[in-house]
C-alpha cells in the first residue's frame, strides 16, 4: 500500500475529503517528527514506541585494507512493537 492508496482508505473511513485527510496527515508526521527531535518519546497504545536513540562512536575495520576507521556518533529512530501487535502475528 502506498501512501496515496492509505490516504485515500483512511479519508473513507473517517468520512473526510481526500484533501483534509492528506493535511491531517501531514500534520500529525510534523508534530510527530518534532517530538522526536525533541527526543521524547512516542507510545501508541496498541501499536508500538517509537524513541531515538544516540548511537556511541566506534572504531570500524575495513576488512580488505585494514584500515581502521572512527565512525562518529549519531541518532537513530528506534522501534519497538506493543504484545498486542506481536500477538497478531505469531
Amino acid at each position: 500500500m502506498n501512501n496515496k492508496e492509505f490516504t485515500s482508505e483512511l479519508s473513507k473511513r473517517l468520512g473526510y475529503t481526500i484533501k483534509d485527510t492528506s493535511d491531517l496527515m501531514v500534520s500529525f508526521m510534523a508534530d510527530f517528527t518534532q517530538e522526536l527531535q525533541e527526543g521524547n518519546t512516542w507510545a501508541i497504545q496498541g501499536f508500538g514506541t517509537f524513541e531515538v536513540k544516540k548511537k556511541a562512536e566506534r572504531i570500524s575495520i575495513n576488512p580488505v585494507t585494514k584500515q581502521r576507521m572512527l565512525i562518529p556518533p549519531k541518532l537513530v529512530l528506534t522501534y519497538k512493537p506493543s504484545t498486542t501487535l506481536k500477538d497478531k502475528f505469531k
